[in-house]
């Protein structure tokens, strides 16, 4: 008896100890040095599917930290891509705009950097060769849909309320990637005139897409910052409970079908 307890203890004490590690770690694209984090469960030994985090305008921050550590927590690899550079965040507006503003308006650089972030996550040992996906937020919604329309080799692509207007030209069969898109109807950034754009150009390019909108949702609903926001810059901005537990758990179901966690 004394050793069944010593030994369901010492399984017990094991099993607490191993968590979602997160890290920060660092890569290069090009010259510029690139500030990510990564972040994965120790307890699992096999090689699992990956997933870049793009965040939203604010860079590379807490928000973002926080859904590469749920990720993890379901059993895959995550990395928080660093679009700015060395790391750089923004804690208002006008410098978020500015450092977002700056990559839509560089696609090459934009596609240098997520491939950047692409080919070290695919580089980690404990990360399988070839089965990685994308979540973006916001503006990070936007450049993940824009490396799909690039053809980037990712198995599934998730957007959270992400901007869907485009400047590329997508030919048929140019998207390898399946798509999941999640925004909501109330979202002035994404107005209804730009989802029926968008669901053409998806039509079009034959893409294999879901397209999810959310009656009465504004922008950012999947992060609970956005009332604070809101307030206090007067953005058009609102959390949505309902909206990002329905997305979260798309999103998963979605990875699940689209990624082979298994050797």
């Amino acid at each position: 008896m004394k050793t069944a307890l010593a030994l369901s203890l010492l399984f017990f004490t094991s099993s607490a100890l191993a968590a979602v590690v997160g890290k920060d770690v660092t890569y290069k694209a090009g010259d510029t040095v690139m500030k990510g984090f990564l972040a994965f469960d120790d307890a699992v030994k096999d090689k699992r599917a990956g997933v870049l985090v793009v965040p939203e305008w604010w860079g590379a921050n807490d928000y973002a930290r926080k859904r590469a550590r749920m990720l993890a927590n379901e059993g895959y690899v995550a990395l928080v891509v660093d679009m700015y550079g060395n790391g750089q965040v923004a804690d208002n507006p006008q410098d978020a705009g500015a450092l977002a503003g700056a990559i839509n308006k560089n696609p090459q650089l934009a596609l240098s950097r997520f491939r950047a972030a692409e080919t070290f996550l695919g580089n980690q040992p404990n990360v399988k060769k070839g089965e990685i996906a994308a979540f973006g937020y916001c503006f990070g919604g936007g450049v993940v849909l824009n490396m799909a329309r690039a053809g980037e080799p990712l198995k599934s692509v998730v957007s959270f309320h992400g901007v869907l207007a485009t400047d590329v030209a997508v030919k048929p069969g140019e998207i390898k990637a399946k798509l999941r898109v999640f925004t909501g109807a109330a979202d002035p950034v994404v107005p209804p005139a730009q989802l029926e754009a968008f669901k053409t150009e998806m039509d079009n390019a034959k893409a294999d897409y879901m397209l999810v909108v959310y009656p009465g949702v504004k922008h950012t609903f999947t992060n609970r910052e956005a009332d604070s926001y809101a307030a206090q810059f007067g953005l058009p901005l609102k959390y949505d409970n309902e909206a990002d537990t329905d997305s979260w758990t798309r999103a998963l179901e979605f990875l699940k079908a689209t990624l082979n966690q298994h050797e």
